[in-house]
């Protein structure tokens, strides 16, 4: 009976996870500051999907950004800017939001093997959590605003790189401290 319950847990476990991650997510998208030339805002969502794949499992980290996606699309206000619907995420803004968990899984998968360092961190986020997002959102939002892809890169990349690397530095600071006082890499 007792072998049982072990394994009802890990699940639960991780579901929690997941649906306390997509919460915090939900509170940093909160923090949106538009900026007058890019359909674009800055936000705190980027944060939360680093934070995701740098404490969570890949499966994990990658449920965590879909629930809180599908609470957006569903009409829940939890996008930047309190918005929500599917609509979003065909917008301008979309390709961001859509990368989230595949960004989440993949900076999870870089940080599976070996030790976990400040390093290894920082680099596992710039790929998932600048890289991956940016390529996602640029395209989209050059398509659906019709801009060619320079102008796309300018409005949509540029201006935000350096607030995504103090992003990158926070959460793999972040990471490093709470990994060992949460536990919860172990099944990695």
């Amino acid at each position: 009976m007792s072998n049982y319950n072990a394994k009802q847990s890990l699940p639960l476990k991780k579901l929690t996870l997941a649906s306390m991650f997509a919460s915090i997510t939900i509170v940093l998208s909160f923090i949106s500051i538009p900026l007058p030339f890019s359909p674009v805002p800055i936000t705190g969502q980027t944060l939360a999907l680093m934070l995701s794949g740098s404490l969570l499992d890949p499966i994990t980290a990658l449920f965590s950004m879909i629930i809180y996606l599908a609470l957006g699309a569903i009409g829940i206000p939890v996008f930047a800017g309190f918005h929500g619907g599917i609509g979003i995420l065909f917008g301008p803004t979309g390709g961001y939001l859509l990368a989230m968990p595949i960004a989440s899984f993949v900076t999870s998968m870089l940080l599976k093997s070996g030790k976990i360092s400040f390093l290894k961190l920082i680099i596992s986020n710039v790929i998932g959590g600048i890289l991956i997002v940016y390529i996602l959102g640029v395209l989209q939002l050059s398509v659906v605003a019709q801009l060619s892809l320079k102008k796309a890169v300018l409005l949509g990349a540029l201006p935000y790189i350096p607030g995504d690397f103090i992003k990158v530095l926070l959460s793999s600071y972040l990471a490093l401290k709470l990994t060992p006082i949460l536990n919860i890499k172990t099944e990695r």
